[in-house]
């Protein structure tokens, strides 16, 4: 079968029902057709680039910059990221009701792309300049909503156009993409730290220039002529909430990540202050450690991501792997953490690398086998699963900024209470996505 999915003739409409030249399953469902390699290789390269911009500010800029403007306050780090969190928390179903509804010539989800991409720039001016904490707390909350609409709409385009026979290969191919763009950002940044600007704009422009590449390069079909519903405010509100009940595998798939990406935060928010309270370094020396410790997890996490995104895929079977991906994360937590100096650190985060490329890949997929009303609402239901990582965002830093407390001993924050609470929420993510039944 020839694959046209980046013509305007081979392209269905997610609103609309799945051409002929879809394919029938065993239980009788019409899948969609394959995407060619284009597709999915200007995927990646557009979801590498949102993480290079959007997280190398948690990997190290933000830490950087809370150390400059508030010395000794290191608390602030949470309460800006939990911040940031909340509002997406609050606007991104909004959004994806919005990208649903949208009507162009463009396509339903470009705009928002391009849109997210200038909100994303003017975030990495206002934290490179900011002058007070209040100010990078701000920037960072523009960040999150810029960025955080350019990521949505990228995995919306998966929830449209993916077939469930390749969505564990991409999600492996964006899992791995998506969690060595910060380690890519810390080496980009590494011999800039002095300079803000510098700092926050090297990440931002790869950022720029890859999603650009996507949306100038990947064909999607006009949605002028797409079906759409009245709505209003009510009617908005509405489609935040959904019946649990209704869709018991989402509903379990929507838990699981919500325990994992709880401790996942935990973990990552204050990995900076981590290694240097226990290396006895500055934070600023802290980014040439990360990104040696990080340019060596990059195999692990190639390993994790593309091993379970592929394997569940020719396996047929998602929920070991989502657990297996827990089991590690957690395992590697557990030897930084408790292990003797460097050698368990380097080892822990290893294997934690290994960890989360698995869980992310295959979960992603996962998500995409459960989600409900693809035709018509995939943006709205991704919405909703956005609430699974913005509250652990949201709420996680805040409440590792009083986990941190809890025994400290003057100066000495309480990180390893901080990270045996992460290893048991990844480890009960993983758990819970055992109970889906409509997926293996």
């Amino acid at each position: 079968m020839t694959n046209t999915s980046d013509s305007p003739e081979g392209v269905a409409p997610a609103t609309l029902p799945v051409p002929p030249e879809g394919l029938a399953t065993a239980d009788g469902k019409v899948e969609l057709p394959k995407v060619n390699a284009r597709y999915i290789w200007f995927m990646v390269l557009a979801q590498f680039g949102v993480f290079m911009a959007f997280i190398t500010p948690i990997a190290i800029s933000l830490a950087i910059r809370v150390a400059e403007l508030a010395p000794g306050h290191e608390e602030y780090l949470g309460y800006i990221t939990g911040a940031g969190a909340l509002f997406v928390m609050l606007t991104s179903p909004f959004m994806g009701i919005w990208s649903d509804r949208t009507r162009t010539r463009f396509g339903r989800r470009r705009p928002f792309m391009v849109g997210g991409m200038v909100v994303g720039v003017v975030s990495l001016l206002v934290m490179a300049l900011a002058p007070s904490i209040v100010v990078l707390g701000l920037g960072w909350v523009l960040a999150q909503w810029g960025w955080g609409t350019v990521l949505s709409n990228l995995q919306i385009s998966t929830a449209d156009r993916l077939p469930e026979s390749q969505r564990g290969k991409v999600a492996g191919l964006t899992g791995f993409a998506t969690q060595v763009a910060p380690v890519f950002g810390v080496i980009a940044t590494f011999g800039v730290t002095g300079n803000a600007v510098l700092l926050f704009l090297i990440p931002g422009a790869v950022g720029v220039i890859l999603v650009s590449l996507f949306v100038l390069l990947v064909h999607e079909a006009d949605a002028r002529a797409l079906p759409r519903e009245a709505i209003g405010v009510a009617g908005v509100l509405r489609k935040y909430l959904y019946n649990p009940a209704k869709y018991p595998d989402f509903s379990l798939n929507w838990l699981g990540r919500f325990l994992f990406y709880g401790g996942l935060t935990l973990n990552t928010t204050f990995t900076a202050f981590f290694f240097a309270s226990r290396l006895g370094v500055t934070v600023a020396e802290v980014a040439g450690i990360i990104a040696a410790l990080g340019g060596a997890g990059v195999l692990a996490t190639t390993a994790g991501a593309l091993g379970g995104g592929f394997l569940s895929d020719r396996l047929k079977r998602r929920r070991i792997f989502v657990l297996a991906g827990g089991a590690l994360m957690a395992l590697g937590m557990m030897i930084m953490v408790l292990g003797p100096g460097i050698p368990a650190i380097i080892t822990g985060s290893l294997i934690v690398s290994a960890g989360i490329g698995m869980f992310a890949a295959v979960d992603q997929a996962l998500l995409l086998d459960v989600l409900p009303e693809r035709e018509t609402d995939a943006g709205r239901f991704m919405g909703i699963t956005g609430f699974a990582t913005s509250i652990p965002q949201a709420l996680g830093p805040l409440a590792a900024s009083g986990v941190l407390l809890i025994g400290a001993n003057g100066d000495q924050k309480n990180y390893t209470l901080l990270y045996i609470v992460a290893a048991a929420l990844v480890l009960a993510g993983g758990l819970v996505v055992q109970r889906i039944r409509s997926v293996r």
